[in-house]
């Protein structure tokens, strides 16, 4: 049984300042997009305002942390073995409790996870160690280079050199993930290779690559885009083959975001055709709608729509890269007669149901506006720790989800 055990933090704050290429830099104010767990007489909620922007609290006291995560066991008893999934708004590594709050956890039989860290917050490299035997068994850590001067100037750390000892100490001693948001001719090439030479001589588990974005259609759309002026982001298509390219030369798994898994043949596994005979378990389309998804996503879907030989469903996309991160200026951009009667969004998506309505029927059409699953994949973030199997299983659920919203809000008419 995983619980999150979330200690607070503010970006840029709560993690010894920005990192160069942060999503969260140059954020000047909260912005309120609507989402479908706002009221419905009100744009605005938690998830998508404070939420977006990963700013709801501070550090947490240890005492709170602690009550949260008992609460959950307890609403949850005879779940088994229990692990701390420990994250946070800010750098977990710079939490002031985070050794004692471990250290409780284990007298607790809870062991810990470290969730996303960039190791800003280590100038004592025994850390690591501490941790360890306060019962951490496995920690994603966000390198970026293992070239210390690299770190210094990209992540801006002071002590580059104690935070990549740690994280070669975790390597050694539990299950560490390796993390890296590549910027082209920063610490891609040569540099890349050398950061996973390094990772995987010290006993790595794996290495996910994420694709550095600064554009509001790569996905910053809390009006802070470009994060770096002078950097061009690379192409999906030339990101995805690097993923490739480096997981066939190295015995550690390397995954990407937004793609690619090679293990798994994620995203959208079962869009290859290989996979093609897992389509029999996908329920019937009985009704018709349009799908509006990202970029990325609906060569895939269309796809698989085109095998199960549906035609009362078309695929359109905006140009935003990221179907979570869609948000009512990508729906402004829609030639609407693309559009059919009923419409299904990203369940995530960053649209109130008030403007969806508006903006989808603007051509006097009175459009039903519906909501998918929140996932139609699983992304390489996650799909690292799964096997192929476990990835269709999720694909054809969550097909399975979309169908059904398909079919309820896209009933023919008789």
């Amino acid at each position: 049984m995983h619980v999150v055990a979330d200690v607070g933090g503010i970006p840029g704050k709560d993690c010894n300042g920005f990192c160069k290429y942060c999503y969260f830099r140059k954020v000047k104010e909260i912005k309120v997009f609507g989402c479908a767990h706002c009221l419905p007489n009100k744009v605005g909620c938690e998830r998508c305002s404070k939420g977006v922007a990963d700013s709801q609290s501070e550090f947490k006291s240890p005492f709170e942390v602690f009550s949260n995560v008992q609460n959950t066991i307890m609403m949850n008893m005879g779940m088994g073995e229990v692990i701390a999934d420990i994250s946070g708004g800010g750098d977990i590594s710079c939490y002031p409790h985070l050794e004692s709050l471990t250290a409780q956890f284990n007298q607790f039989s809870i062991k810990s996870h470290l969730g996303y860290s960039c190791g800003k917050g280590i100038s004592d490299r025994e850390i690591a160690s501490r941790l360890i035997n306060n019962g951490v068994e496995e920690a994603t850590f966000t390198v970026f280079s293992t070239d210390p001067k690299l770190r210094q100037q990209w992540v801006r750390d002071k002590h580059p050199e104690e935070a990549l000892n740690a994280c070669r100490i975790f390597c050694e001693n539990i299950k560490l993930t390796g993390a890296s948001v590549i910027i082209p001719g920063v610490n891609d090439g040569d540099v890349l290779r050398q950061t996973c030479d390094d990772l995987e001589s010290w006993g790595a588990k794996g290495f996910i690559l994420m694709r550095f974005a600064n554009t509001f259609n790569e996905g910053l759309i809390l009006g802070n885009e470009p994060i770096l002026k002078d950097h061009e982001s690379q192409p999906v298509e030339e990101f995805g083959q690097l993923v490739k390219d480096l997981n066939n030369e190295y015995n550690f798994r390397i995954t990407g975001t937004p793609l690619c898994d090679p293990e798994t043949g994620g995203p959208f596994a079962i869009a290859k055709d290989e996979n093609q005979i897992f389509l029999q378990f996908i329920k019937p389309v009985t009704g018709e709608a349009t799908i509006i998804t990202s970029k990325i996503a609906a060569p895939y879907i269309q796809n698989i729509f085109d095998k199960l030989e549906v035609e009362s469903v078309n695929v359109v996309a905006v140009e935003k890269e990221i179907a979570c991160l869609i948000t009512k200026e990508d729906l402004e951009t829609l030639d609407l007669s693309e559009i059919k009667d009923a419409v299904i969004l990203p369940g995530r998506s960053f649209v109130h149901q008030l403007d969806a309505e508006r903006i989808l029927s603007a051509d006097g059409i009175e459009r039903i506006v519906g909501r998918g699953p929140d996932t139609l994949t699983v992304d390489g973030e996650l799909s690292i720790d799964l096997t192929d199997e476990n990835v269709i299983e999720r694909e054809l659920e969550d097909f399975n989800d979309l169908v059904d919203a398909i079919n309820f809000f896209g009933m023919r008419r008789l």
